[in-house]
C-alpha cells in the first residue's frame, strides 16, 4: 500500500481498485481524459486566461503521501484565476505534480495518446458561491483547476526553488514553510487552452472540476525531475517506496465535449 486512506498508486491499491471505495471513479464526468486535438471544439465566445497571482502568498510545501503539494494563504480573492470559460474568480489553494519513473510518462491528461513527464495541478475554488474549499468541492461548478504539461528538456530556472525544498519533505507527512513562491513563473509563454467538465483525479474523485488544460507544456531538466522522483509515498519508520507514476490514468469521455480556445 502506498497510501493512507486505503488508496494509492500501487498494485493493490491504484487506479484500477478506486472505484471500490468511490463508486463515483465510474461516473460520467471523470477524470484526466485523453484531449483528441481534433475533435475538440474551438468556441470564439472563451475569453482568455487571466491568472492573477501578484499578491500570492505561499505557505508552505508538504508531502501528503501521493504528491508534492505547495499550500496558498486563501481567505480572500487576491489571488485567483478568472475569464476562460469561468464566469467569476476562483481562489488558489494549492498546486501539487503528478510525474512518472521515466520522462515518457507521468502526466495525467494525455494529448492524442501522448503523455508527458509530469503534469502541475493549479487548484482553485470558487470563493464568490461557497464559504470553504471543501464546500465548493462538491459542488459541480466548484472547482477549477489549470493544468499543465512539463517535459524534459533545458532547466527551468524558476523552478529550482522549488527543488531544492523538495528534501525537506521527502518522507510522507512532512510539511515545511515556503513563503513567498508566486507561481506566475511556472506558466508558459502562450495561455491557450482547451476546457471540459470533469473531476478530482484523487479519491474522493468528486465531479466539480472545470478542468483547463494548457496546450503549451513547460520544460523541466531530467536532473530536476529526479528530485521529485526521490520524494518517498512512504513516512520515516517505514519501508521506502519512492514516490513515481502517481497519476490516474484517462478516463472515458462519455460524451463530453473539449472546447478549444485556439483554432488549431
Amino acid at each position: 500500500m502506498t497510501g493512507h486512506h486505503g488508496w494509492g498508486y500501487g498494485q493493490e491499491d491504484g487506479p484500477s481498485e478506486w472505484h471500490k471505495l468511490y463508486p463515483i471513479a465510474q461516473g460520467d464526468r471523470q477524470s484526466p481524459i485523453d484531449i483528441v486535438s481534433s475533435q475538440a471544439v474551438y468556441d470564439p465566445t472563451l475569453k482568455p486566461l487571466v491568472l492573477a497571482y501578484e499578491s500570492c502568498m505561499s505557505l508552505s510545501i508538504a508531502n501528503n503521501g501521493h504528491s508534492v503539494m505547495v499550500e496558498f494563504d486563501d481567505v480572500d480573492d487576491r489571488t485567483v484565476v478568472n475569464g476562460g470559460p469561468l464566469d467569476g474568480p476562483y481562489r488558489l489553494k494549492q498546486f501539487h505534480f503528478h510525474w512518472g519513473k521515466k520522462h515518457s510518462l507521468g502526466s495525467e491528461h494525455t494529448v492524442d495518446g501522448k503523455s508527458f513527464s509530469s503534469e502541475l495541478h493549479l487548484v482553485h475554488w470558487n470563493g464568490k458561491k461557497y464559504k470553504t474549499f471543501a464546500e465548493a468541492a462538491a459542488a459541480p461548478d466548484g472547482l477549477a483547476v489549470v493544468g499543465i504539461f512539463l517535459e524534459t528538456g533545458d532547466e527551468h530556472a524558476s523552478m529550482n526553488r522549488l527543488t531544492d525544498a523538495l528534501y525537506m519533505v521527502r518522507f510522507k507527512g512532512t510539511k515545511a514553510q515556503f513563503n513567498s513562491f508566486n507561481p506566475k513563473c511556472l506558466l508558459p509563454m502562450n495561455l491557450s487552452y482547451w476546457t471540459y467538465p470533469g473531476s478530482l483525479t484523487t479519491p474522493p474523485l468528486s465531479e466539480s472540476v472545470t478542468w483547463i488544460v494548457l496546450k503549451e507544456p513547460i520544460t523541466i531538466s531530467e536532473k530536476q525531475m529526479e528530485k521529485f522522483r526521490s520524494l518517498l509515498f512512504t513516512a520515516e519508520e517505514d519501508e521506502k517506496v519512492r514516490m513515481v507514476n502517481n497519476f490516474r490514468p484517462p478516463q472515458p469521455l462519455k460524451g463530453r465535449v473539449v472546447q478549444a480556445s485556439f483554432r488549431s
